[in-house]
């Protein structure tokens, strides 16, 4: 600091502005030229350690007189009397009200002690048949996650032991870093921010508090489900950490193709085939379905690749009442290798009809 420099027109107050005008002073300026608030600027960070200096001197009533008695030159290298500049004083204790008019309580989440934390949430997949689909199947699954230590409860420690304090952060979880008026907050690298460390380790554990284990689980799976669905399991993901709730888990699903249906939303297609007496005089005919057999009725002049609905034989619907159809595309299988009495039948039955089936094509 230059021995010239007027700490008060730096704040921009009067010599006998009271403390309350100086810290308000203070306050708008540091908020001004933050560097959180001007990023790679060189002039704001200088000026706003140039408002800090002013401020450590002018808040504190005996550096403030001493600065009033001898000037600035008092506070330079070799002055007498404390000297010099500490910026982790009270003086600056008044930068967190700056970063609370920025993140609001947000500090209060990045410092202090880590408290418990819930478990990761895990994945599985459960494969489906079609006919699981329809029904609504109950499937067990052998799932690999972390449980809270079955010897020391979860602790980390040995029987009759407990987790001392962090002689890193004095148990507050944080550490500040850096020098001058930006201090930073960061994670105690010794105990990861839990404020404890493990002196006398579980012996199955070795200190994490968690071990891993397999574990069968009866998942239900609901009627109407898709590819690909996803089923919440609470609970049943890896543990807590410092007696934090555990994660879920989310099963997913995957449904092989039948060899016979085809499912389309909540519908059922199928290709039914039907000979030309069927197709053309009507007929009841049994079908499958995924329930077993089923009637589809054909009317009299059936075309092939019509399609015929069969109600309510489709998917149940999974959010809601009522499930699908089975629609059933017919397909007229014309006859090979007929007899002669055969295809005199029907030359004859050409012979009695009138109809030109190509009478609307234009050439």
């Amino acid at each position: 600091m230059d021995k010239n420099t007027d700490l008060y027109s730096v704040l921009g107050v009067d010599r006998g502005s009271d403390q309350d005008q100086i810290k308000k002073a203070y306050r708008k300026l540091a908020r001004q030229y933050h560097p959180d608030v001007n990023p790679g600027d060189k002039q704001a960070e200088e000026k706003f350690k140039e408002i800090g200096m002013a401020y450590e001197i002018l808040s504190d009533l005996e550096k403030r007189q001493r600065y009033d008695q001898f000037g600035a030159a008092a506070f330079q290298p070799g002055a007498g009397g404390t000297g010099g500049f500490d910026f982790s004083s009270t003086g600056f204790g008044d930068i967190s009200d700056i970063f609370e008019m920025f993140f609001g309580d947000q500090r209060a989440s990045r410092g202090g002690r880590r408290g418990p934390a819930r478990g990761a949430d895990i994945q599985a997949v459960v494969d489906l048949t079609l006919q699981d689909v329809y029904k609504g199947t109950t499937k067990t699954l052998t799932i690999d996650h972390s449980i809270s230590c079955t010897y020391c409860q979860g602790t980390g420690s040995k029987a009759g032991y407990q987790s001392q304090v962090c002689p890193t952060c004095r148990g507050q979880g944080q550490i500040l870093s850096g020098g001058g008026i930006l201090r930073i907050s960061q994670t105690c690298p010794n105990c990861q921010g839990s404020g404890q460390v493990i002196s006398n380790p579980c012996d199955r554990c070795h200190g994490t508090g968690q071990e891993r284990k397999a574990e069968k689980i009866a998942v239900k799976i609901p009627p109407g489900v898709t590819n690909n669905s996803r089923i919440r399991v609470t609970g049943k993901g890896n543990s807590g950490d410092l007696g934090g709730p555990p994660g879920d888990l989310y099963v997913y699903t995957r449904v092989y193709e039948h060899p016979f249906f085809k499912r389309v939303e909540d519908n059922l297609f199928c290709r039914i085939p039907i000979t030309f007496t069927e197709a053309a005089l009507g007929a009841s005919i049994e079908v499958p379905t995924l329930t077993g057999k089923g009637r589809l009725r054909i009317v009299p002049g059936t075309q092939s690749g019509q399609q015929i609905r069969i109600k309510g034989k489709g998917i149940p619907h999974l959010r809601g009442w009522g499930q699908g159809d089975q629609i059933c595309e017919v397909v007229i299988k014309t006859p090979t290798n007929l007899s002669t009495s055969e295809k005199d039948i029907l030359k004859e039955l050409e012979k009695l009809s009138d109809q030109d089936v190509r009478k609307d094509l234009h050439f």
